[in-house]
């Protein structure tokens, strides 16, 4: 059972820091809060490269990961 803690601790690890890395890449968007209400659509459906499509893509697949790892690490370590 060791092994897998440290394993599972590992992972969360280079996820967590893969995860705030691809957060920090991606360009600034715009307007802060007016964006939430409305007021960026047009800006941000204007289009965008496909390395920033493919950014995104891997931006949510990492958080996906590191939550499912967070849960799976709550399930076996009885933290």
């Amino acid at each position: 059972m060791k092994a897998v803690e440290i394993i599972l601790w590992i992972l969360q690890f280079v996820l967590g820091i893969g995860v705030t890395g691809l957060v920090l890449i991606h360009s600034g968007k715009g307007g802060g809060l007016s964006d939430m209400f409305g007021g960026g659509l047009g800006a941000s459906a204007a289009g965008s490269t496909v390395m920033e499509k493919n950014l995104d893509r891997m931006t949510v697949i990492a958080g996906l990961l590191l939550a499912f790892n967070t849960l799976i690490m709550a399930l076996v370590l009885d933290v």
